[in-house]
């Protein structure tokens, strides 16, 4: 190592964050919305009702970018109120606020 450089390196630009999709509200066509979450997870008909009720929720993790915006959409084209967002890095998490 030459005296310029350091021994830490940078996150890669081209490293894909990985990243969850959050129900923020199930909107008026809950039946919809509960089929594009079982489509979406693989889990049954109850469990995916259980979801859309507790809205906002977080119901995919550890997606792509692609993987998270095709998500959203889906569930948006159900009428529900959908975002994805990356998720923190380990380390990130704050304490609750007392």
């Amino acid at each position: 190592m030459t005296d310029g450089e350091s021994g830490e390196y940078d996150a890669l630009l081209c490293d894909d964050a990985s990243h969850e999709v959050v129900l923020v509200d199930c909107g008026p066509r809950e039946t919809d919305v509960i089929l594009a979450l079982r489509k979406l997870t693989g889990l049954g008909l109850r469990h995916c009702r259980d979801l859309a009720r507790q809205a906002p929720v977080t119901v995919l993790e550890g997606l792509d970018d692609y993987e998270a915006r095709s998500a959203v959409s889906m569930l948006r084209g159900a009428d529900a109120e959908a975002e994805w967002r990356a998720e923190p890095e380990p380390g990130e998490h704050t304490a609750p606020s007392p």
